[in-house]
């Protein structure tokens, strides 16, 4: 017997490429926008503080520079250990704190350098010298970052008696505060 050729049996349409690039651009477009997504979601800020994040900020204004903006200049001292002044029946209790530094500019990155070991021997002066329990509310540790950036402020103009003082050190930040 002879094969006859049917009409209806042909091979089937094969798919267009088209269909198959449109599918790829969908997935692809799918993937940027869950990685914006994430991105957007992992940087964004929630409005909520961490306690951890504490910034006094220097009540005078910025000195405008001409030009473009000069983005802000950060240092970061090493952890500071020291032991709390002891409270009752408590025993004793330990702080451990790492911070960071807001600099006018550059310059005062070198000054501050040179003064190191009399800033570090200063602020180990001021925290071993506080309780516990007044840095644990969110007014106590404002108020240590602000002791704190004062005496070092103080370290870096120690000639400005009787006028006003600059102010090198603009905040103080912990990004790391812990007490047991």
């Amino acid at each position: 017997m002879a094969k006859v050729a049917n009409p209806v049996e042909e091979d089937p349409p094969k798919k267009s490429k088209k269909l198959l690039i449109i599918s790829i651009a969908v997935a692809l477009l799918l993937v940027v926008a869950g990685a914006g997504a994430v991105i957007l979601l992992m940087s964004g800020d929630d409005g909520q503080g961490d306690e951890e994040d504490v910034v006094v900020p220097d009540k005078k204004p910025r000195k405008k520079k001409a030009g473009p903006e000069v983005p802000p200049v950060f240092v970061n001292l090493d952890a500071f250990t020291v032991n709390l002044v002891p409270e009752g029946d408590q025993g004793d209790q330990y702080m451990q704190v790492v911070i960071a530094l807001e600099l006018d500019d550059m310059s005062s990155d070198a000054a501050l350098k040179n003064q190191m070991p009399r800033v570090r021997n200063n602020v180990t002066m001021i925290l071993s010298s506080k309780k516990a329990s007044q840095l644990l509310s969110k007014e106590g540790k404002e108020q240590l970052a602000k002791e704190i950036r004062d005496e070092i402020n103080r370290i870096l103009n120690p000639g400005t008696q009787g006028r006003a003082p600059e102010t090198p050190v603009l905040s103080v930040l912990f990004t790391s505060f812990i007490i047991q």
